[in-house]
């Protein structure tokens, strides 16, 4: 008797063909993400998936090539690919084991995919692959959770679209952080919610209200890095999408109200040896924090400014680094301090790491944390020096100008262009593809006229 296949544990191709085998499936999903961390995925019959399986198989490279909106990036120095190059396939291959369950589709699999080959150097994923393969050889190994923070509102596609965006109705009303109230009146929308991410393996350690009307945080449970990546661009993904079958939208921009909070993405960080042991903990030093971690967070620390565009990618992400919104906008750090961009966690072995508060919900999981590991494992490489860390209100500190974060996209872009640090641990060929769709973000920006721009000076000025 063949015992039931779980998706869980799928993990070789011989295993992936046989669960399609098992559920009689006559088709799969599959996906990948592109440079703004948008999954582009399509249907797959039984016999090509089985054939993408052994052999790969060819992927427009368009997804790498455009913006969220499908616009082509243009006279901005893309080289990899373009009109110039008539955007051909490039080789993709399946993750077996990204096997999952699609949530209410009657036992349909989902499984994620990579650029492979020359694409693979400015693949998202293959980013991460790349700085994980370098925690391996200095003999460490990361584990990660994402936390993100998203509005609700009662709208659909088409409404907010007859709205022009404004005047959309919130989920709820007022501001009502950490609400038990909220969340046993809607007791039965939470739990079909958390039975999703339980289901589509991407679990949360907790859901709760923001500060916001209709806004909720949810923390994903602690993964390996690659692994806490591949689930937070999925719970984005899935969280859209199980709104929008209930009738209604989430979002996950940076800022998407001037009269409340943005929206973090926040990324937990700790390491261990091959023997799984931690090496961020240390019993009898300051704030419990070993000498490695102190590295790491320095790391960190130093490279922030330069690295912004990777955890604030949009135009919009500018908007919520402001002071007092519970977004940092300069590279500090503290303990247990909320107002720094870097909050170290003092605990035991196995709870000690470091928050990396910067990111916004918006970033492509893969960069953001490409960019929170490598520049704390360069830390670790160069052993820098850690300060001593900021305590109080940070936003009404002075901090020296290289701190301070840039504060447009386009500005980011440029520093990151500039960095040597990004090129040693990124590449060259992805720090300059992936700064030069940020340049396209900013300059598509600059082309449109803002509601503030008209109500400032149509008639005044």
């Amino acid at each position: 008797m063949t015992s039931t296949l779980d998706p869980r544990t799928i993990r070789s191709v011989e295993q992936a063909k046989a669960i399609v085998q098992q559920r009689g499936l006559r088709h799969v999903k599959v996906g990948i993400t592109d440079m703004d961390g948008v999954i582009r995925g399509k249907y797959m019959s039984w016999e090509k998936f089985f054939s993408a399986l052994d052999k790969g198989f060819g992927f427009c490279d368009v997804v790498v090539g455009w913006d969220s909106n499908d616009q082509l990036y243009e006279n901005v120095g893309v080289q990899y690919t373009g009109w110039q190059t008539g955007y051909p396939d490039a080789p993709v291959r399946i993750l077996p084991e990204t096997c999952r369950d699609v949530y209410g589709e009657n036992g349909m699999l989902f499984f994620l995919a990579e650029f492979d080959h020359q694409a693979k150097a400015i693949c998202p994923r293959g980013l991460l692959n790349r700085v994980v393969e370098k925690a391996e050889d200095m003999g460490f190994y990361a584990l990660s959770a994402f936390e993100y923070e998203f509005f609700l509102f009662n709208e659909t596609p088409e409404s907010v679209r007859e709205k022009g965006y404004r005047n959309l109705q919130h989920f709820t009303p007022g501001m009502f952080g950490y609400s038990l109230l909220r969340s046993s009146v809607h007791a039965q929308m939470y739990e079909d919610f958390l039975d999703m991410c339980q289901q589509m393996n991407f679990p949360l350690e907790g859901l709760h209200t923001e500060t916001g009307p209709g806004v909720l945080e949810g923390a994903l449970a602690v993964d390996t890095a690659m692994n806490a990546a591949d689930k937070a661009v999925l719970f984005k993904t899935f969280t859209k999408v199980w709104a929008q079958r209930n009738q209604m939208m989430a979002t996950f921009m940076a800022k998407c109200s001037n009269q409340y909070p943005g929206q973090s993405g926040h990324i937990h960080i700790s390491l261990r040896d091959p023997k799984n042991t931690p090496v961020f903990f240390e019993p009898h030093a300051k704030y419990c924090m070993s000498p490695l971690q102190q590295q790491f967070v320095a790391g960190q620390q130093r490279y922030m400014p330069e690295l912004t565009a990777m955890f604030a990618q949009t135009v919009n992400a500018y908007s919520r680094m402001v002071p007092g919104f519970w977004a940092p906008t300069h590279a500090t750090w503290g303990v247990e301090n909320r107002t720094t961009a870097l909050r170290v966690i003092p605990g035991s072995e196995q709870s000690q790491r470091v928050e990396y508060r910067v990111g916004s919900a918006d970033a492509n999981p893969y960069i953001a944390l490409a960019a929170a590991l490598g520049s704390g494992l360069m830390g670790i490489e160069q052993g820098l020096k850690l300060e001593e860390p900021v305590t109080g209100n940070a936003y009404e500190q002075q901090f020296p100008a290289q701190m301070a974060f840039p504060t447009n996209l386009e500005s980011a872009a440029h520093a990151l262009q500039g960095s040597a640090v990004a090129e040693a641990l990124f590449g060259k060929e992805f720090v300059e593809h992936y700064a030069a769709t940020r340049i396209w973000e900013a300059q598509e920006y600059r082309k449109h006229v803002t509601d503030w721009e008209m109500k400032r000076y149509f008639e005044i000025i």
